[in-house]
């Protein structure tokens, strides 16, 4: 054979092997195993370090396995080289701003929105735009933060999602000898707790929660935990296998005689195909909060919030819209006693990678604030938990830190935080057959804002109490409402407001300091020829058009009448005896005709009012002298006619049907 011939056969089989790497290398990473398509590329790169596509692979290896700092140096050969889509550009921007190269990264933006094409990747770039021009602004933010590494609970592995819970501190570490996670080169990640008080950790005390928690070969992540500490929801995934756990999602246990219920999956929330975590109760445990990219979000994840019913079942899952999440990533929220939400971004004003934010609502509005520096570096700053008002922890891969994440306490030393709970408790009543006030339990209470959005949702104790966070300058509307069993009640609803309720917090002198609003819901049993009587409903004399302070009144009778659709009522008007029998019955019918008039127009069908006028043939006092007395019998009322079909209540569906949410009795 000659030399030429072997040479041809040597460039052949070179050939057929790059052309089989590069093969195996895609599939590697098209399964997500980016540290070995990182390897795989590389060995590529080792051959032509310029190849453009090697180098985009390997960049997206990196940033799909959050190590986007690692991807510069490739995104940028992989531009240099030509290589284009809509997204690499933004990517490269990412890269260098979370190195710190915020000039270098603007004007990759700049470039990334001359040739976008696709709109969400348009919106996402104009968004990070507006953030790099804001963030000299962020960086002049006055803080009070004294941040400090938890050395004595870190390794050199990741440790991150700390949680207080009873004097223990429970939080995610990759440190076990598990199996190798391929996305990452390192070993799935547990979930461990330690003996702590504050910040001060007992390190003979650390262990894991043991293998009914626990898998080698299994991601499990961040948990939450009841008031009670008695639930826990904590994430799990990312075993790579096609069925089960292929994704992550929430799973709930509960804790009978000090161990841990064999975890079951949220289904509810959850679901295969997308990525579920960094879940985080209310301080009242009715709601959770947690992060997905689930289809119909606004960006790369979202935080969204879950309703608990009073038997522990999760339900009406809502997206929490554009004051929190951005067209990036906004993940690991925590809510504050005070009703802050912290959590983390790429999609807000910051400095690079994750950045802690904290969202407050102020005078009816949602703000969002960069917690700024030392709280923020370039570097991803994340899952915040306050464990008092002025002192927690969170996780960081900053500079400096001991290993992959480092988990981080932090003081708040601002001289001149004063926190300030503002809280609506009631109590909800109907009236007995005697007339008198007496509980009423198991009522659902909707707090709403002045525009009608719902804000909370509670059902009342035994004791008809229920208690809302209410916040400063601010006009609510509460709605009650008893569902199921064999009586029914009208839907009620009453204002409520904090205009002119604040504090002076310049005369505060503790820390934090609750304030406490008290009020009544009385709902009336819905009973066939049931009469209520409006008050207030005047008209001019021998006048039968309603005034301007009727209409006000009238327009709680179309509130009540849209709040309980099933409702047929008689409408009728009252006059007192100062005229004949037949110039009273008139007047009342135009009066009653005009009542039921307004009614319709306010949107209310024709089909459920009847108009009567009953003339002076009804008096409430039958020899009234004084104007008062006739003022009594001049009236107008509503009479129930007919009753709608009884409503069901939420928490007597089987909502086994839908919802798998973990033992039964949770």
């Amino acid at each position: 054979m000659s030399a030429k011939t072997n040479l041809l056969t040597l460039l052949t089989a070179l050939l057929i092997f790059s052309c089989n790497l590069e093969k195996k290398a895609w599939k590697t990473f098209d399964r997500g195993e980016f540290q070995s398509s990182i390897e795989m590329y590389n060995d590529i790169l080792k051959k032509d370090p310029n190849d453009g596509m090697a180098n985009f692979f390997v960049a997206e290896s990196y940033r799909q396995s959050n190590r986007i700092p690692e991807s510069e140096a490739y995104y940028k050969r992989a531009v240099d080289d030509g290589v284009r889509n809509d997204s690499i550009r933004l990517f490269y921007a990412f890269a260098l701003k979370s190195n710190a190269k915020y000039d270098e990264a603007h004007n990759q933006i700049d470039e990334f929105l001359t040739e976008v094409e696709e709109e969400k990747y348009q919106k996402w770039g104009e968004e990070e735009l507006s953030n790099l021009n804001h963030l000299d602004e962020v960086r002049k933010t006055e803080n009070f933060y004294r941040v400090k590494n938890l050395e004595e609970i870190n390794s050199s592995e990741a440790d991150y999602s700390p949680v207080y819970n009873d004097g223990e501190l429970y939080f995610t570490s990759s440190r076990a000898d598990n199996k190798i996670y391929k996305a990452t080169g390192t070993p799935f990640s547990n979930i461990y707790k330690a003996t702590t008080k504050g910040a001060v950790v007992d390190t003979t005390s650390i262990s894991g929660l043991g293998d009914l928690i626990n898998n080698y070969n299994i991601n499990e992540g961040s948990v939450t935990f009841t008031p009670d500490g008695k639930t826990m929801v904590f994430a799990r995934g990312n075993s790579g296998k096609k069925k089960g756990t292929e994704d992550v999602n929430l799973y709930i246990t509960s804790n009978r005689n000090g161990a841990w219920s064999e975890p079951r999956m949220l289904t509810g929330i959850g679901g295969s195909g997308y990525w579920n975590s960094t879940p985080a109760f209310s301080r009242d445990g009715k709601t959770l909060y947690f992060s997905s990219n689930r289809p119909g979000g606004i960006g790369g994840t979202d935080i969204y919030s879950a309703k608990r019913n009073s038997r522990g079942r999760f339900y009406r899952v809502a997206n929490l819209g554009s004051s929190i999440n951005t067209a990036g990533n906004d993940m690991f929220p925590f809510i504050s006693d005070d009703g802050s939400m912290y959590f983390s971004s790429d999609g807000h004003p910051g400095f690079g990678g994750l950045d802690l934010f904290v969202a407050k609502r102020v005078n009816g509005k949602i703000t969002v604030e960069n917690m700024g520096e030392p709280m923020n570096t370039k570097s991803d700053d994340f899952g915040l938990y306050l464990f008092k008002a002025d002192r927690g922890f969170f996780a960081s891969n900053r500079e400096g830190g001991k290993g992959d994440d480092d988990i981080y306490t932090f003081l708040n030393e601002d001289p001149d935080l004063k926190i300030v709970n503002y809280y609506l408790q009631g109590i909800t009543m109907t009236h007995d057959d005697e007339d008198k006030l007496v509980i009423l339990p198991g009522v659902t209470v909707k707090l709403l804002d002045a525009q009608g959005e719902e804000l909370n949702e509670t059902s009342t104790d035994s004791e008809g109490k229920f208690e809302f966070r209410v916040y400063e300058h601010e006009r609510y509307n509460l709605v009650a409402e008893k569902t199921g069993g064999k009586e029914q009640y009208l839907v009620t609803r009453q204002e409520f407001s904090t205009i002119g309720r604040s504090v002076n917090r310049d005369t505060l002198t503790q820390l934090v300091t609750n304030v406490k609003f008290d009020t009544l819901m009385v709902l009336e049993k819905i009973e066939k020829d049931k009469i209520f009587v409006l008050e207030n409903i005047y008209y001019d004399l021998d006048k039968s058009e309603i005034r301007e302070d009727a209409a006000r009144e009238l327009d709680k009778l179309v509130t009540i009448l849209k709040d309980n659709p099933e409702l047929i009522i008689e409408l009728s008007s009252h006059t007192d005896s100062r005229q004949t029998d037949d110039y009273n019955k008139k007047l009342s019918q135009r009066r009653a005709k005009s009542a039921v008039d307004y009614l319709v127009s306010q949107g209310i069908e024709s089909k459920r009012l009847t108009a009567v006028g009953y003339g002076e043939s009804r008096l409430i006092i039958q020899d009234a002298q004084t104007e008062e007395e006739h003022q009594v019998n001049r009236r107008t009322e509503f009479k129930i006619l007919e009753l709608g079909k009884p409503k069901q209540n939420p928490d007597e569906f089987d909502e086994d049907r839908f919802f798998d949410s973990g033992d039964g009795d949770l």
